[in-house]
């Protein structure tokens, strides 16, 4: 067998390497198997100390539709998306054209050697895996091969890019939790491909993974979704009630795979939580609703589509003031394919979801520690304000894995409002109303079902009702009703998290984001300082806006509202909220189902101060 490399291309020397500053895109099939070798390539680089991230891109209909992972190689601890392949793995002929051309001049091509070329360039370097052979030499079980067979790459990389192979097989136990067969029938498909290599192919090209220290060190590897789940565990959820939907469905999963392990009671040995797949979105908003009616700690987690169809019972549980948590995990829209990759495009829907005059607590966490933080703060707010909340993440954050802090055990005691014993009733009488607002910030006070008082129950009530829940049509008790969910609205403003600001002495210009764009905002800005604009920024954590955001609003002569959505829809909501500030904003958006990268970034703020 022959193997191609460049002509009189020699070994390069160590001050021709480009070590540790490269992106990988792995070009495979969906439901091949490749996410077991994505997970080993990009926990044994995480391992290896490097400042790595990986982002996937995949189909959610059928199996065999192409599906792209890109990991990226940061020696500097950048996380964000990077345009620009320097190393394709090419494993899919349906594709192989395309990703052979997208690789960046000076870069280098493997693919299964049983795949065509079919245009060979002089700019690239070609190193052709004998996929097949190896598959057949190793005797797998059949219906096996196809996912070993994805393996071969990872032993190739291993030798190319001189990966740890100690790691490499740390990254498989991990991901087999120590399984043995599986453990065995993969890492000798890796040492396989790693020994012809090493036998076959000369190791031209410039591309290496070294082992780094002081940016890893105490972090752990981890996607927005599980931190989710973990977060609400540790929070307290009784109930999570879900029906699947890409790309939430793993917070549900998370909950069940962790559950037994975190939320057992030590007498009884039973679960002290529950999760029920409902029948759809409807019937999953609806349980999560009369879960947090009743008392307990309550969530779903859906996507776009989902929000739409629980549209009606989030009215409800508005304006009964009902406690329960919603994680959307946003998209582009509805249908499969493209419209389920990553987008921020439901931030107007999900502040004023449902009918008549609603406007919800929204949180926007940046990270997975965040995820794990506000599952807990979502509850929080929740019971305290008695209302919904929303925490809207998205597809980057949430399936994608992510270098994180180690998440923090709650200090605080759990926050569950303004809920009345038997002896609070007691004292109170025949003058407790389940919506008066006896403290002047808009929230009243509740029972719970089963409290043990003659004055306890109450009508809960979605209509029209007045300050004793008593059914009303009265002009006034309606608007005095919607007075009071103002004032508990403009309440929520001081307990919702505050925004995180980074303020430059001497920048004219401030930025705004929110959510998963924060890596390459923050990316950007180092690129905007090289060019001569130093930018202060503000992450909005969450609605309603605080104080601060107006006083940011205020300072500066030009704000770039950075989205990954269409339209501009946190943009709107400042505008909304400070009318004055719209003249000097600009909004910087994109959606194409991808996360914004900071060049793109850099580029359409300078377009704008040209």
């Amino acid at each position: 067998m022959s193997v191609l490399v460049k002509e009189a291309s020699p070994v390069p020397g160590e001050h021709e390497l480009r070590v540790n500053d490269f992106n990988i895109n792995v070009a495979t099939a969906n439901g091949s198997g490749s996410q077991t070798s994505n997970n080993i390539l990009i926990r044994t680089l995480f391992k290896m100390g490097i400042p790595v991230t990986g982002k996937n891109l995949f189909p959610s209909n059928i199996q065999g539709l192409p599906t792209w992972y890109t990991v990226r190689l940061s020696k500097d601890g950048y996380l964000a998306r990077r345009e620009g392949i320097e190393v394709v793995v090419c494993m899919n002929a349906a594709t192989v054209a395309e990703d052979m051309q997208n690789v960046m001049p000076g870069g280098i091509i493997l693919y299964d050697d049983s795949l065509p070329v079919a245009a060979r360039r002089k700019d690239v370097t070609y190193f052709p895996m004998p996929v097949k052979e190896l598959v057949k030499e190793a005797d797998l079980p059949f219906n096996l091969r196809d996912y070993v067979a994805n393996m071969v790459y990872v032993g190739f990389l291993a030798y190319l890019l001189e990966l740890d192979c100690d790691q490499v097989r740390a990254a498989l136990e991990w991901n087999f939790e120590g399984r043995p067969k599986p453990i065995a029938l993969n890492h000798d498909m890796v040492l396989s491909a790693y020994n012809w290599a090493a036998a076959n192919v000369i190791n031209n090209q410039p591309y290496r993974a070294r082992a780094m220290t002081g940016f890893n060190e105490d972090k752990i590897l981890v996607d927005g979704n599980t931190a989710a789940a973990l977060g609400a565990l540790y929070n307290g959820v009784n109930l999570v009630s879900w029906y699947p939907i890409t790309p939430s469905s793993s917070v549900a999963e998370a909950v069940i795979k962790y559950g037994p392990q975190l939320r057992r009671d030590p007498d009884t040995g039973k679960a002290t939580y529950a999760v029920v797949q409902a029948e759809d979105e409807l019937a999953a908003i609806g349980m999560a609703i009369g879960a947090g009616w009743a008392g307990a700690r309550a969530m779903t987690a859906t996507s776009g589509p989902g929000i739409s169809l629980m549209s009606e019972f989030v009215g409800l549980a508005y304006f009964t003031e009902t406690p329960t948590v919603i994680w959307d995990i946003q998209r582009m829209g509805p249908s499969t394919g493209l419209p389920t990759r990553t987008s921020q495009g439901d931030i107007l829907s999900v502040y004023y979801l449902s009918h008549g005059d609603t406007r919800h607590i929204v949180l926007f966490p940046a990270s997975p520690a965040e995820c794990f933080e506000f599952a807990g703060t979502a509850f929080d707010l929740a019971e305290r304000l008695q209302t919904p909340v929303f925490v809207l993440s998205d597809l980057d954050l949430g399936m994608n894995y992510w270098i994180s802090d180690k998440f923090e055990y709650p200090k605080k005691e759990m926050d569950r409002g303004k809920v009345l014993s038997v002896e609070d009733l007691d004292r109170w009488g025949a003058k407790w109303g389940r919506y008066l607002d006896v403290d002047n910030d808009g929230i009243p006070y509740r029972t719970l079902p089963g409290t043990p008082h003659k004055l306890a129950a109450y009508f809960t009530r979605g209509t029209g009702h007045n300050e004793y829940s008593g059914y009303s049509e009265r002009p006034e008790d309606w608007e005095n009703n919607l007075a009071r969910l103002t004032k508990k609205f403009d309440t929520a403003r001081e307990l919702v998290p505050p925004p995180i600001i980074d303020e430059v002495e001497g920048a004219e210009i401030g930025i705004i984001s929110l959510g998963s764009n924060d890596a390459a905002v923050e990316e950007a800005r180092d690129r905007l300082s090289a060019a001569g604009f130093a930018a202060s920024y503000l992450r909005v954590r969450a609605l309603p806006i605080t104080q601060s955001i107006r006083d940011f609003l205020a300072k500066y002569d030009k704000i770039f509202v950075v989205e990954n959505n269409f339209d501009g829809q946190l943009e709107k909501i400042l505008v909304n909220a400070q009318p004055s500030a719209a003249p000097k904003m600009e909004k910087v958006t994109k959606c194409d189902g991808l996360p914004l990268s900071a060049r793109w970034i850099t580029d359409s703020i300078l377009s704008h101060l040209a």
